[in-house]
Formats: C-alpha cells, sequence, structure tokens
C-alpha cells in the first residue's frame, strides 16, 4: 500500500486522489463510467500513481490534465493515453517553461514527506507527445457518463476545468480553490482569469473540486471569487505585478 497519497470517494465511481504530504497538496480525480474512465490531473510525480488508479478500476484510463505545470503532470508517464489543450502541446511535448533545477527547487522547499526511495536529484518534469488535443466544448464520453472541456485560461494559456453537467461537478484545477490564485508569471492573463472565473460561475455548479488543498470548498466560492477580481478591476489593479492581495480564505497574487 502506498501512503504517499490519500484516497477518499466522492461518490461510488468518483474518487480523490490526494498528495497531502506534500506542501501543494494537489488533488488528482479518478471518474469511472462503463468503459473509459478519466483521470484529471496527474501530481506530483514522486510516487506510483498507476498503482493506485490500478487499484480501484480496470478501465482503460485517459489522463487529461487541467494544465501543463509541473505539479498536475507528474505522472503522466505511468499512462498510455495523455491529453492535454492545444495550446499547451508544446510544453507537453518539450517546451515545458522552466528550468528543471527551478522545479526541483520549488518540489522540495519547506518540510515534505516523501516516499522511501524518491531522490529529488534524478526527479524529471514528464514532456512526451500527447495522445488527444482537447478544444473547449469537447465532449469526453465515458460509457455512461459524459465530461465537457470548458477552456478555462489566466492561470495558463490552456487551463481547462471539466464540468458534468448531469452532475452539477466543476474539476476546476487552478481556477478555483482556498489559497493563493496565481496570475503572476509570464504565461498568465489577470483579465482572461477573470473571465474565466465569470464563465463557470454562470454554470452555478452544485460541486467545485479544486486542483489543491480543501475539497471541501463553500458552495458560493466562486462567486466570491468573481466579486475579488471584480473588486481589483474596479480598483485599476487587474494587472500583473499589482502585488498579492488577501480576501478571506483565498488570495490572488498578480
Amino acid at each position: 500500500m502506498d501512503h504517499w497519497f490519500t484516497v477518499e470517494a466522492l461518490e461510488p465511481d468518483t474518487y480523490a486522489i490526494s498528495e497531502y504530504r506534500h506542501w501543494e497538496e494537489t488533488h488528482c480525480y479518478l471518474l469511472c463510467g462503463e468503459r473509459l474512465a478519466l483521470l484529471i490531473d496527474a501530481g506530483l510525480g514522486v510516487s506510483d500513481l498507476r498503482a493506485v488508479t490500478g487499484r480501484l478500476t480496470d478501465l482503460p484510463v485517459l489522463a487529461a490534465v487541467t494544465h501543463v505545470h509541473w505539479d498536475h503532470i507528474g505522472a503522466l508517464g505511468q499512462f498510455s493515453s495523455v491529453a492535454v489543450h492545444a495550446a499547451e502541446r508544446d510544453w507537453l511535448a518539450g517546451g515545458f517553461p522552466l528550468p528543471l533545477e527551478v522545479v526541483r527547487r520549488n518540489l522540495t522547499r519547506g518540510h515534505c514527506d516523501f516516499p522511501p526511495g524518491f531522490s529529488a536529484a534524478e526527479y524529471r518534469v514528464f514532456q512526451g507527445e500527447p495522445q488527444r488535443i482537447l478544444r473547449d466544448g469537447d465532449r469526453l464520453d465515458l460509457g455512461g457518463r459524459a465530461v465537457t472541456v470548458l477552456h478555462t485560461p489566466g492561470h495558463s494559456p490552456g487551463h481547462c476545468c471539466f464540468y458534468e453537467p448531469e452532475r452539477g461537478t466543476l474539476y476546476a484545477g487552478d481556477l478555483l480553490y482556498c489559497g493563493c490564485l496565481d496570475a503572476f508569471y509570464p504565461s498568465t492573463d489577470p483579465v482572461q482569469f477573470w473571465q474565466s472565473v465569470r464563465r463557470v460561475r454562470r454554470l452555478a455548479p452544485r460541486r467545485i473540486l479544486p486542483g489543491h488543498h480543501r475539497l471541501d470548498l463553500p458552495p458560493d466560492f466562486a462567486d466570491r471569487v468573481e466579486a475579488a477580481f471584480s473588486d481589483l478591476a474596479s480598483g485599476g489593479k487587474l494587472r500583473r505585478g499589482s502585488g498579492r492581495f488577501s480576501f478571506g480564505g483565498f488570495q490572488i497574487r498578480l
């Protein structure tokens, strides 16, 4: 049994696979249909995620990432079918925008209870060709269960959320979570981030499942984040370099 991961059954056919032993507290989600399982994000890649999904389902797994940042693509090499938005295909296929030494430094900063046998010196960022390119509005048919791809740029050019209309569940990646929402990198766009939050808010999801930290987001969380972005825009601060702003339960870093 791999104690690096915490597995929680959110529904009989849906699991959160979390890395709470790391400061990032990343979440992957396994959605099981009748003929296909969808893995949303692949975490840090410091332990055997494929072994975990293999214990949860015998179905073939499509690993689809919300975006190509190192903390969401780590275990992609453990899966034979990988999907990414078209805007970040090049990042995945060889043009990752951060040097490896920066990634290793981010991975190991602070106290992290890494699993036995893990070596930071041997850690590599996954690079490879995706088997499927995602675009806004794509429908992923898992067999008796359908998931819609929503292109929600801002945190990154190809960031996607995944939405189950029948269940009202939004898998939000790094668009919505309790923590610091980052739009200060050169590859981010604060205005697009705000527009993406407004888009998913209009869906009125009944449940929002984030990419990091606490799973039990308040029902009005998207409303609160949209209001925060609106406040920053009204004050002329919705631009990179403006700073870090706290709103009670989350921050926005521009």
